[in-house]
Order: C-alpha cells, then sequence, then structure tokens
C-alpha cells in the first residue's frame, strides 16, 4: 500500500508533468469561453475533445514542460533542450500541417456538398476542420505555456 501511495505522490509530485498537464487544462477551459464568445454557445465536448481554437493547448503544454524543464533542471541542460526543440516541433506543426489540413478540410467539405446536393450522409464523410491554429492562437498557447510553468514552480 506504501509504494501505490510513493507512487501517487511522486506522479502528482512531478513539476514537469503538471506544470504540462496544468498548461493544458487551462487552456482547454479556456477554449470552452473564447468559442462560447465566437460562435455564441457553450461547449463542455471542447473540454477534452477539441484540436483546435484558442489558444492552442499543444502550444501551452509543450512550453510548459519546456520553460519547467529549464526551470527545474537548468537552462544549459539536456532535458531542457530536447523539450525546448520538442516544442518548436510541435507549435510549428499546430500552425503550419494542421492549420493546412483544416482550410483543406474546409474545401473538401464544400465539394463533396456541393456535388451531393448536401447529403454529405451519402458519402458518409464530414472532414473535421478545425484542427490547427492560427500563429495568434499558438502564440497565446506559448504565453499561457510560460505563465502556468512559472506559477507551478512557486507552487510546487
Amino acid at each position: 500500500m506504501s509504494v501505490v501511495l510513493d507512487s501517487l505522490k511522486d506522479f502528482f509530485g512531478n513539476y514537469m508533468l503538471m506544470s504540462a498537464v496544468v498548461a493544458w487544462l487551462s487552456a482547454q477551459i479556456i477554449k470552452i469561453f473564447t468559442g462560447a464568445f465566437q460562435n455564441r454557445k457553450m461547449s463542455l465536448k471542447t473540454l477534452l475533445f477539441s484540436s483546435g481554437g484558442m489558444p492552442s493547448s499543444h502550444a501551452a503544454a509543450v512550453v510548459a514542460l519546456a520553460i519547467s524543464a529549464g526551470l527545474s533542471q537548468g537552462f544549459g541542460s539536456p532535458v531542457f533542450a530536447v523539450c525546448g526543440i520538442f516544442s518548436i516541433i510541435v507549435m510549428i506543426d499546430a500552425s503550419g500541417v494542421r492549420y493546412e489540413t483544416g482550410k483543406q478540410s474546409q474545401v473538401i467539405n464544400k465539394m463533396v456538398e456541393e456535388l451531393f446536393s448536401g447529403d454529405m450522409d451519402m458519402l458518409n464523410i464530414g472532414l473535421k476542420e478545425l484542427v490547427g491554429h492560427t500563429p495568434f492562437q499558438v502564440f497565446m498557447g506559448f504565453l499561457l505555456g510560460i505563465v502556468v510553468a512559472a506559477i507551478m514552480y512557486f507552487v510546487m
């Protein structure tokens, strides 16, 4: 029993992991409100399942991970280097490839809708259009990740 409790304590006491989780969760919660403002409706589905929107939860999580690695291991450490490079790759992907994929999905969905008179069920298609982020959404996730890692540093 003691081993389980010690393991749970280690898990929840892991500053780097908790910073990333709290940053991700914070971004997902913020998305509920930014999505409600933009779409004029609240969606709790957004909390767990959205992959686009404002701010980028991917950017928030990886930046919080990198900053927490720098604060706890040193900004010259190999751990920070790996986390930093990982963060850059994720943010470029979120605002590049995934954003373009979403734009392509919009075009394909519109083409299918026009070709089949709006009967998308005929093809069982309806590609997800919100899969990436604008550079501003990634930047806001980046800032959120820094703030969360700094706050968690003083809390933990």
